[in-house]
């Protein structure tokens, strides 16, 4: 079994869907980014040694965000029951808390061991992040 067709992609239509897919993923990202850096710069206008503390309150609004937009917008023909609805948003906490502490993981290395400045370094942080929550969220948070 190859890549594609672990991707469910079968012809051309399937991986125009996908792609399309990612790319409302992708808008849904723009939003969360926007919604979880006015968070982390609020804190940084606050008190620089805040850094941290923004990038946690960012993360737990900006998922928020990611399932209300992602359940609506992007995987689209899921269950709409309240007890499916529950359990996607405990797995879009977990899927995206996952990666977010990677992140803030990452975030502090970088600018405590190789002195990546507080604002640039979140957003290097999304070459990693934004793939791997796509691929998380595809197949086991919006799973059909």
């Amino acid at each position: 079994m190859d890549i594609l067709t672990k991707l469910g992609i079968h012809n051309k239509k399937d991986l125009f869907q996908l792609g399309w897919q990612f790319v409302k993923f992708g808008l849904v990202g723009l939003s969360n980014t926007a919604v979880s850096m006015a968070c982390y710069y609020i804190f940084l206008w606050i008190d620089p040694s805040l850094y941290m503390v923004g990038s946690i309150v960012g993360t737990i609004v900006s998922i928020a965000n990611a399932f209300f937009w992602n359940d609506r917008f992007v995987f689209t023909g899921t269950e709409s029951g309240w007890k499916s609805k529950l359990g996607r948003l405990g797995k879009t906490y977990i899927s995206y808390g996952g990666t977010s502490i990677l992140s803030n993981v990452l975030l502090w290395i970088e600018v405590s061991f190789f002195g990546v400045g507080k604002v640039i370094a979140p957003i290097v942080n999304l070459i990693i992040t934004i793939p791997l929550n796509f691929v998380i969220n595809k197949f086991w948070t919006f799973k059909r």
